[in-house]
């Protein structure tokens, strides 16, 4: 694993250096890559849905990245500033590291997952970006992965995570302006969506809202809902029923043309 400084000299506040961690694949079969946003409400990172994602990643052929993202103190702008640096930052490298800057996709879990679906839709300048080149290059991915995300703004049915939205934002931010599933159009990127029936931390209905607002501009989009499965499973190792998710991702990536589907060498 290589570990890159996002900036020489991060912008905004920085009570830690937001870093990119690159896990290449020993066995690569393709060009496409995958920069992973660790859960943790934002107030801290999951390894178990960050490293651990990337490994699985390598297993199937694919390079991943995983984000290490400001988390509390920090708020918006700077976890979506460094979200989007992140999927620059790939583009700006994909020729070194033998990637195609048009098949880049984002993952996250939980939080990570908002801020994956965030980076997908959000596409408004905010402060702190334009201090060089690589801030040039688009910060909107190729797909989104999204696992037990929060996508939705804080309702009165209790779909969306209110906890999640006062600490990315504070109490008096436009929490809509920050709920990825108001925000598709006809660019946002295709998606892969999982989410368990009675996750009780993170309501089911984020999953379906983000389906349904894709459906509306025909977006491509596939979503398996899991009938039992606590929050934060991560790759559900020994959940024999949920761990299946994670080859029918790696079936979605040969669907989307982004694997081989026979095994091999990606030439």
């Amino acid at each position: 694993m290589t570990a890159y400084k996002l900036w020489e000299n991060a912008p905004g506040l920085c009570c830690e250096e937001p870093m990119l961690e690159y896990y290449p694949a020993e066995n690569k079969k393709t060009d496409a890559s995958v920069v992973i946003f660790p859960g943790g409400g934002y107030n801290h990172r999951a390894q178990h849905e960050g490293g651990e994602y990337a490994l699985y990643l390598n297993s199937i052929g694919m390079d991943a990245f995983v984000c290490q993202y400001r988390v509390w103190p920090h708020q918006y702008p700077l976890p979506l500033l460094d979200a989007r640096r992140a999927v620059r930052f790939v583009r700006s490298k994909a020729a070194e590291l033998g990637l195609d800057p048009d098949k880049v996709a984002v993952m996250g879990s939980s939080a990570g997952g908002h801020l994956s679906a965030l980076v997908s839709n959000y596409k408004e300048p905010i402060e702190f970006e334009g201090v060089d080149e690589i801030d040039s290059i688009s910060p909107l991915p190729n797909a989104s992965i999204l696992c037990y995300a929060v996508v939705h703004a804080p309702d009165e049915e209790g779909i969306g995570h209110a906890g999640c939205y006062l600490t990315l934002a504070g109490e008096d931010a436009d929490y809509n302006k920050l709920a990825p599933d108001l925000h598709v159009t006809e660019n946002t990127p295709p998606a892969f969506i999982w989410h368990t029936a009675n996750d009780s931390v993170v309501h089911v209905g984020n999953a379906y809202l983000y389906a349904l607002a894709l459906r509306k501009y025909h977006i491509p989009h596939e979503l398996h809902t899991f009938a039992k499965g606590r929050h934060g499973l991560g790759l559900a190792r020994g959940w024999s029923y949920i761990e299946q998710w994670s080859t029918l991702l790696q079936h979605w990536f040969m669907h989307m043309g982004w694997l081989p589907e026979e095994d091999g060498t990606w030439k």
